[in-house]
């Protein structure tokens, strides 16, 4: 849990990810068309994988954990959460507020 925390916390946007998700595949591209500059944490590239997923199944009460978006350092959750963001107007100011850089 600690290495998530500590991971999420090195960007204003953090993406934990895999290669093999499409929804992954989705969330970055869409971070990327919006111009917003990311940290992306392949996890199937990790030797730690298997912990890692496991703090961010524990974070999401979810599984599979992935994607999962950190913004401030603050969990915002998986495509659906971002996207609801997004089309209520919140999003922009979320990522200014957390000091993102753009593209």
């Amino acid at each position: 849990m600690d290495r998530v925390v500590r991971l999420a916390s090195q960007k204003a946007v953090v993406i934990f990810s895999t290669n093999s998700c499409c929804m992954c595949h989705a969330i970055k591209a869409f971070f990327h068309d919006q111009g917003v500059n990311y940290a992306a944490y392949e996890l199937d590239e990790d030797p730690q994988e298997s912990d890692m997923e496991r703090a961010l199944a524990r974070l999401l009460g979810r599984s599979p954990p992935v994607p999962a978006v950190f913004i401030g350092a603050k969990l915002v959750g998986s495509t659906d959460k971002v996207m609801s963001l997004h089309l209520s107007g919140k999003l922009t100011p979320m990522l200014q507020e957390a000091g993102a850089k753009w593209l």
